[in-house]
């Protein structure tokens, strides 16, 4: 048997070419800042207090990355912590900071089940990791012991239907290729994936595409030594039995049971998310964030007008030109077209969005009246805040929120 630390010094992963740093920057969730705090801390984190935080499995290095820069460029105090099994994924992870000129990072080749023996951090990225454990509950209770109060944790788990044809090959692969090297692994699975017939669910499964990519991407999708994958019921059992609760899904409006069929009065959320995740099919990964068992509500309203918006996978002048033509703004779903729709009304307020700028200042620059203003700002955030495309945040503000 290969083991997962053998399995990412041959191919780490994702593959990553730390020179390509000089021209693009990864982005996406979990572990945005924006996004962060809009989910975790209400969109009014105090962001003159250092942030410490601690990248569990950090891999190659994305979700790193993308913190480490995008607190940079905010020009906010924060201190990084990387734990990762494998020493060929650090080498890369350091090469991409160090292209990048990223200070304020600590490296460590290291286990996350001892992550607090590193000590307590405000948040916590943990990002396809926890479901390569050969015990995932000890990772969950690991990183809630390292967790600071009042912090936070970004995590990404598989999920099951979304991956249908994955886990048969992943059982076929492990029985035929037992003792032999990863390289050779991998030339003998390509070869058995290549003359799959067409109804096979794995060629049929047009969700997946890792092992179209590399062949790190190949490996860590259909030759991991260990991997299972989690439905929402799964997922909140594994939170609630290590002292976690879910703050929020990254993009709530997939597990919307409402945004496909008409919901049945007095069917519980969950039931609903469960429901939800069926008849999409397709969602392959769970993309969210988690607090401390009991810890309050902590997702930002738009009812506080000291907030300030962000608006996420587009710029705010393209969004605001379609809508004040009268065009749907495009969004998929789990493979699925959503558009959007808002009142050509609601153009002038998207064009203000600039990341600076707050909601009471928005408004003031609107010229309408309060209830004017907060009946049609509440259309904006209830069609985009679910889809991920609208956040709230003060990184980027000259003075933090106290």
């Amino acid at each position: 048997m290969v083991t997962v630390r053998e399995h990412y010094e041959v191919f780490p992963y994702p593959a990553r070419d730390p020179a390509e740093e000089r021209h693009r920057l990864i982005t996406g969730s979990p572990s945005h800042p924006l996004e962060m705090d809009h989910i975790l801390w209400g969109g009014q984190r105090d962001w003159s207090r250092p942030l410490r935080i601690l990248v569990a499995g950090g891999g190659t290095g994305d979700g790193l990355i993308q913190l480490a820069q995008t607190l940079t460029d905010a020009g906010r105090a924060h201190d990084i912590t990387y734990l990762d099994l494998s020493t060929a994924s650090r080498a890369v992870a350091e090469a991409r900071a160090q292209m990048r000129g990223l200070g304020n990072i600590t490296f460590h080749t290291a286990s996350l089940l001892e992550a607090a023996e590193y000590g307590r951090f405000d948040y916590i990225d943990c990002c396809g990791v926890l479901h390569h454990l050969p015990d995932p509950p000890a990772g969950f209770r690991a990183l809630r012991a390292a967790l600071a109060p009042g912090g936070g944790l970004g995590f990404m788990v598989y999920a099951p239907y979304g991956r249908s044809g994955v886990y048969p090959l992943q059982e076929a692969f492990a029985a035929l290729f037992q003792g032999l090297p990863p390289g050779e692994r991998l030339i003998r699975a390509r070869q058995i994936v290549a003359d799959l017939p067409e109804g096979h669910p794995f060629r049929a499964n047009r969700n997946l595409s890792d092992h179209l990519t590399s062949e790190a991407g190949f490996y860590d999708l259909l030759l991991h030594a260990q991997d299972r994958a989690y439905d929402v019921p799964q997922l909140l059992e594994v939170l609630a039995e290590t002292g976690w609760q879910l703050a929020g899904f990254a993009t709530p409006a997939l597990y919307d049971l409402s945004r496909l069929t008409e919901v049945p009065e007095g069917m519980d959320p969950v039931t609903r998310m469960t429901l939800a995740e069926k008849l999409r099919g397709t969602i392959r990964v769970h993309t969210g964030y988690a607090v401390a068992q009991g810890s309050p509500a902590g997702k930002a309203s738009p009812a506080t007008r000291a907030l300030v918006p962000h608006l996420r996978g587009a710029p705010a002048a393209r969004l605001a030109q379609l809508v004040a033509q009268g065009h749907a703004i495009p969004v998929t779903l789990g493979g699925r077209p959503e558009p959007v729709t808002l009142p050509r009304a609601a153009a002038p307020l998207l064009a203000a969005i600039d990341g600076r700028r707050s909601l009471g200042q928005i408004a003031q620059a609107s010229g309408r009246d309060p209830i004017a203003f907060g009946t049609l700002w509440a259309s904006v955030h209830a069609a985009l805040e679910p889809c991920g495309l609208l956040v709230y945040s003060a990184l980027l503000t000259a003075a933090a929120v106290s």
